[in-house]
């Protein structure tokens, strides 16, 4: 005999809602986050290019481009997003990172913790 529309299913899926929308402010819960004791891979913790290029020149006086940066960290295996503004010349000239602003580049992706 088919189940008639009117029983009850059971099921062991548990669903929390919680209403944030509303905030009593007699009772409510502060939570503290501490970022020390979170364990945050070099992914989450990147630093901008704006700020490896200030560090880059603070502490070195070279001045790196953003070409330069992309190659350290596509040489260093930290994964960037796609380039869409690729040369479409066949014989496009492509400038390389000079040694002495890779190792600052280099220094700078260890100080903001992306590489080891």
């Amino acid at each position: 005999m088919p189940p008639s529309d009117n029983r009850i299913q059971s099921s062991w899926h548990v669903e929390t809602v919680c209403l944030l929308s509303k905030l009593n402010v007699d009772h409510h819960i502060e939570v503290e986050l501490n970022m020390d004791e979170l364990d945050l891979t070099s992914a989450e913790s990147k630093a901008t290019y704006a700020e490896i290029k200030g560090y880059v020149l603070e502490n070195s006086g070279l001045k790196v481009t953003n070409l330069y940066i992309a190659q350290i960290k596509d040489k260093m295996g930290i994964k960037e997003r796609v380039n869409y503004h690729v040369s479409k010349k066949e014989d496009a000239k492509v400038p390389q990172c000079p040694i002495d602003k890779e190792k600052a580049i280099i220094e700078a992706l260890e100080h903001f913790n992306m590489i080891d």
